[in-house]
């Protein structure tokens, strides 16, 4: 596979060299560390059922049709020695938003770069895809070390704008990556929440493992606004002004119910959710994904 940086202006040559180099540090720092080596499970597809006899492990036993018929029988998967990880990154307007080192979007670029980086790594393939209210990109699958260049030629040749729509977004991510895998969402989740939620609840159930990466600046977070301030919609015309005094109370209880809402919605579909601050070193962001990871597959 050709190296996409030839094709790229030398400006953006340069910022992928940057990217790179940015998610090598993270990680090779990360992998230095006293961090266990990443793994992030086998991708696996069900084949069929069998009679349980004694001393088969209970947790393969298929109690839903237990439930249905009254019959103890056990699931055998076919297991596939390559993990699938499709990287799904938000590049929808309201991602510009931030005031410290990285805004959303470049923070969001980074840990996909890193996830890409340690997926390679290992020996599993990698796809991506960059949306916002359409599939603005995308890259199948791939276990080629070279591979990564034309990831992280992706994430800087786009440029966050337009609405969200994660509804139709998924239903067109499914028919890309139509084998089972790892999806791992990278967004803000702003936009229409039933939407949101339902797209999400959609890719879990095509049979894809999910891990929701929640991607909101501390100003979102925190609202530390205190002078009069004027408020500009990034993905609508809408403006206010205002003394957000006023408005913080009511607005970190508002903020508060979506978080809650969100987590249960995910809870719900058995995927993975972690709530993440640009201003959190990625390397302790891997760990705690790295780690969410583990847990998730002792459960399943």
């Amino acid at each position: 596979m050709p190296d996409s940086r030839k094709y790229l202006p030398p400006e953006a040559v340069k910022r992928v060299a940057r990217l790179e180099l940015r998610a090598r540090q993270i990680v090779e720092g990360f992998l230095s560390g006293s961090h266990r080596s990443p793994y992030f499970g086998q991708s696996i597809e069900f084949v069929q059922h069998r009679q349980y006899v004694a001393g088969d492990d209970v947790r393969h036993v298929d109690w839903k049709v237990w439930a249905r018929q009254d019959k103890l029988v056990i699931k055998q998967y076919e297991e596939d020695t390559n993990l699938r990880c499709a990287l799904l990154v938000d590049s929808s307007a309201s991602m510009r938003y931030g005031r410290g080192a990285l805004n959303k979007f470049d923070y969001a670029c980074t840990l996909a770069a890193c996830i890409a980086y340690l997926v390679l790594r290992q020996q599993d393939a990698v796809g991506s895809v960059m949306f916002d209210n359409r599939i603005r990109s995308r890259l199948p699958y791939r276990t080629a070390r070279n591979h990564l260049n034309a990831i992280l030629a992706s994430l800087e040749d786009t440029k966050p704008a337009e609405k969200t729509d994660l509804d139709s977004i998924f239903k067109g991510i499914v028919e890309i990556f139509p084998k089972r895998g790892l999806m791992v969402l990278i967004s803000d989740l702003l936009g229409a929440e039933e939407s949101t939620l339902r797209g999400i609840d959609s890719l879990r159930r095509a049979g894809h493992d999910v891990m929701v990466l929640h991607v909101l600046d501390d100003d979102e977070l925190d609202f530390p606004f205190a002078d009069p301030t004027r408020f500009e919609g990034l993905e609508t015309s809408d403006t206010l002004t205002c003394n957000p005094r006023a408005l913080r109370e009511g607005y970190l209880e508002a903020l508060e119910r979506f978080l809650d809402r969100v987590r249960r919605a995910c809870a719900a579909s058995k995927s993975d959710y972690l709530l993440i601050r640009p201003s959190q070193s990625p390397d302790a962001v891997l760990a705690k994904i790295l780690n969410q990871r583990m847990q998730s597959m002792r459960q399943h």
